[in-house]
């Protein structure tokens, strides 16, 4: 940790210049279309949260159903009735995706799948404040918002994303390892948390256009990934479930 923290101060004057090009350089993709709400499938009635930044979102994708909410309800309508919401924005943080969970209408939920902390990451949260935030959110999915599941998505693997030149790729690359790994030791203790690792093969063919973003190829993987965690747990839900 001593040796990075010394890295980025020598190359502080390197990185803000690289950070300001990525900035410029790197196209400004939209969310992915289509509803971000509703209810599909058969079987037991099951209740989603999608709840993240950019990726969440659908950026990388043209439409919801080719991104990581529109494969993980492929994947689980043939087994449940999903009563499903996507809340999501480019650029958040966990501290934005909290804040928007503490001021909307008291709503419960069976599962929810997080992806959040990239930003955090680009965005230099502090470790120890992202830590409280990531347990503070994971603390109001189960007490507040009922959840008996929150899936929670790696930290990108931004070492590997081709739009991020090097040394800056370097260093938000052992970031996020940092965040990721102490995250971990954390969620492992909360009964309701499982992670979900990246093993994906983010090569140039897997990722949107931009480069940082994941792309059809990718989000399919994830959500299918998502999905299996989610019939592996043994949840309590509504049989009693309508039709859509």
């Amino acid at each position: 940790m001593l040796l990075d923290l010394a890295a980025r101060i020598l190359l502080l004057p390197v990185l803000i210049g690289q950070a300001i090009f990525v900035v410029i350089r790197i196209p400004k993709l939209p969310e992915a279309s289509g509803p971000r709400a509703g209810t599909v499938g058969q079987g037991p009635r099951l209740r989603l949260l999608v709840l993240g930044d950019s990726s969440a979102a659908g950026v990388g994708a043209a439409t919801q159903d080719k991104a990581l909410l529109g494969r993980v309800l492929n994947s689980l309508s043939a087994h449940y009735t999903i009563d499903y919401e996507l809340v999501a924005r480019t650029g958040a943080r966990t501290g934005d995706a909290l804040n928007w969970l503490r001021g909307r209408p008291a709503k419960t939920y069976d599962v929810v799948i997080c992806a959040l902390g990239g930003n955090d990451v680009t965005k230099g949260t502090p470790l120890r404040r992202f830590l409280r935030l990531q347990m503070d959110l994971v603390d109001h999915l189960q007490f507040d918002r009922g959840a008996q599941l929150v899936v929670v998505s790696d930290l990108p693997p931004v070492a590997h994303f081709p739009a991020l030149p090097q040394p800056l790729r370097w260093v938000l690359g052992r970031q996020a390892n940092r965040l990721e790994h102490r995250r971990r030791q954390l969620l492992n203790t909360r009964r309701v948390c499982i992670p979900l690792a990246f093993d994906l093969s983010l090569d140039v063919s897997a990722m949107a256009s931009d480069g940082f973003h994941p792309g059809p190829d990718a989000y399919a993987a994830w959500g299918k990934a998502a999905a299996a965690i989610i019939r592996e747990r043994s949840l309590r839900l509504d049989d009693d479930a309508a039709s859509p």
